[in-house]
């Protein structure tokens, strides 16, 4: 007696794949350290090489940080040196002189950020921008401005030099 439900010999499914041999996985392992090891060192070397450009960029930086400045500074010591070379000049041309020169450095400065501090005779006491170096009597309220002695100056909000002021001192 045959049953026409029993399956053939030829009908099993293989469903067992042969496994890799140990032997091809470590190849495979092997390959794949090799590849990732070599990524690393590509990695590493290219950080070491956005670090030394960086040094260096930030050297130059550090080194030519004043040429804007030289440069905007440069028509001032021209200036000055023409009024030097010329002796007999008349009193009234050299101060002409010297107001056009103070008119080029006061530019430059502005060109770079130099902001003056002159605060007006009445303005509050800013212990950030100025040094009051002497208390006076005076008609206007206490610890404000009574004249400048010297003016101050900053560069991107950071004082350089406060401006040296006398203040009203309390009645």
């Amino acid at each position: 007696m045959t049953t026409d439900n029993a399956p053939t010999p030829q009908e099993v499914p293989v469903e067992q794949a042969e496994a890799p041999s140990p032997e091809a996985k470590l190849a495979e392992l092997e390959a794949r350290l090799a590849e990732m090891s070599d990524a690393y060192l590509r990695a590493k070397a290219e950080v070491e090489n956005i670090r030394r450009r960086s040094e260096d960029e930030m050297t130059k930086a550090r080194k030519f940080a004043v040429e804007g400045f030289a440069e905007a500074m440069l028509p001032v010591m021209d200036s000055r040196e023409a009024a030097i070379a010329m002796p007999a000049a008349k009193v009234e041309t050299v101060l002409e002189g010297v107001h056009a020169t103070r008119r080029q450095l006061a530019a430059a400065l502005e060109r770079n950020k130099v902001i003056e501090i002159n605060p007006a005779p009445g303005s509050k006491f800013d212990p950030h921008q100025h040094q009051a170096i002497s208390m006076v009597p005076a008609e206007q309220e206490a610890n404000t401005v009574v004249m400048v002695l010297q003016k101050g100056y900053s560069i991107a909000e950071r004082v350089l030099r406060p401006a040296l002021i006398t203040v009203a001192a309390p009645k």
